[in-house]
């Protein structure tokens, strides 16, 4: 955390003269839209891309250098990639992030556990976090995900994951709150929290380029997604979680009482670091400064592979603009924590939190 703190001021300089210039520290890299699931929250399955490969990961993740904290490997359904432990020990061993963060559906029960097992052996110094995602319980999941037996799937996974029992080694649940299951969140999380996650999570639906969402529909109401968000809020105050997920819970419930007010007053309510302190690697190799609108401001392939030709050109900077200029708003979960670290006032509120609800 005071590696994070450090590095704090750079960035608000940064968003605020240009200067210094910064590489992010919070970074999503997608390694394929390819999913083995068929969501009613996501139709990321759909979409074709001519990905990137190994070799090509491997030169584009040398030119990130020590800048990186906080790594997020995406999809899709990241391991369907079979090269996923080559891409994430390259990004160990040239990067050292703190923070692996990997979330799975958790239908590959058979083959999680083990590509786990290596990426954190390997990965000694860095946090990895997976987030097996739990959108209801039983044939509920089910419907909402696409696959028959998902759900079973995707305990089978949690459990092999927890088995392992690795120090560095934090297995979460995470559960995206729809308009199809917004109402049964208290049950939902009652059941999910009685499996001893280290950490439960969940994210609004949001209308995402990425995802292919836009106007899909799929957000729950905001009098009942506010409901349901203060009722994890008062659960996160009282549950008995591991270090990391006492840490992730202060954080979240910074997160939900800012979705609120996000979602009614329909504005940036503190200043946005995407594109300044937080980026989007896409699988053909394109850059986002945030995967909501998901545009693209250069190709890395097009740019011999070297993010700083993208990421300080003309183009990043009239991104840079727009979001400075408060011309969007979004509850992106990624994008809101990095925001939480460059807001004083916000941060003071995590700190004392975390403090208070040891």
């Amino acid at each position: 955390m005071l590696k994070v703190i450090s590095k704090i001021p750079g960035y608000y300089l940064f968003r605020l003269f240009s200067y210094p210039r910064k590489l992010p520290m919070n970074l999503t890299l997608s390694l394929s839209y390819q999913c083995n699931s068929s969501c009613k929250t996501c139709n990321i399955y759909k979409k074709k891309s001519e990905e990137l490969s190994l070799v090509e990961w491997k030169k584009i993740i040398k030119k990130f250098g020590k800048s990186v904290v906080w790594v997020t490997i995406s999809g899709g359904e990241p391991f369907l990639r079979s090269d996923i432990e080559q891409i994430v020990c390259s990004l160990y061993q040239d990067c050292g992030p703190a923070i692996i963060n990997i979330p799975t559906n958790g239908l590959l029960a058979d083959k999680i556990p083990d590509l786990v097992k290596t990426i954190a052996e390997y990965c000694k110094k860095s946090q990895i976090v997976i987030n097996v995602s739990i959108d209801d319980i039983g044939e509920r999941h089910d419907v909402i995900r696409g696959v028959p037996g998902n759900y079973e799937k995707a305990k089978k996974t949690f459990f092999a994951l927890k088995a392992l029992k690795l120090p560095n080694l934090s297995v979460g649940i995470h559960t995206v709150i729809s308009r199809f299951n917004v109402s049964r969140i208290p049950e939902i999380y009652e059941h999910l929290s009685a499996l001893k996650p280290d950490s439960y999570v969940t994210e609004i639906a949001e209308e995402r380029q990425e995802l292919g969402t836009m106007n899909a529909g799929i957000s729950p109401d905001y009098q009942e997604y506010a409901k349901a968000v203060d009722f994890l809020s008062d659960k996160l105050k009282t549950g008995d979680f591991s270090k990391a997920g006492k840490i992730t819970r202060v954080f979240r419930i910074e997160y939900y009482r800012m979705v609120k007010q996000i979602l009614r007053e329909h504005r940036q309510v503190i200043p946005c670091f995407a594109g300044f302190a937080s980026a989007q690697v896409a699988p053909e190799g394109d850059v986002w400064m945030c995967c909501i609108t998901a545009k693209c401001i250069g190709n890395l392939r097009e740019a011999d592979y070297d993010f700083k030709k993208v990421w300080f050109s003309e183009e990043a900077n009239k991104a840079r603009k727009c979001i400075k200029n408060k011309e969007c708003y979004c509850p992106l979960a990624n994008a809101s924590y990095t925001n939480i670290l460059h807001h004083a006032k916000t941060l003071c509120r995590v700190g004392w939190n975390f403090l208070r609800l040891r």
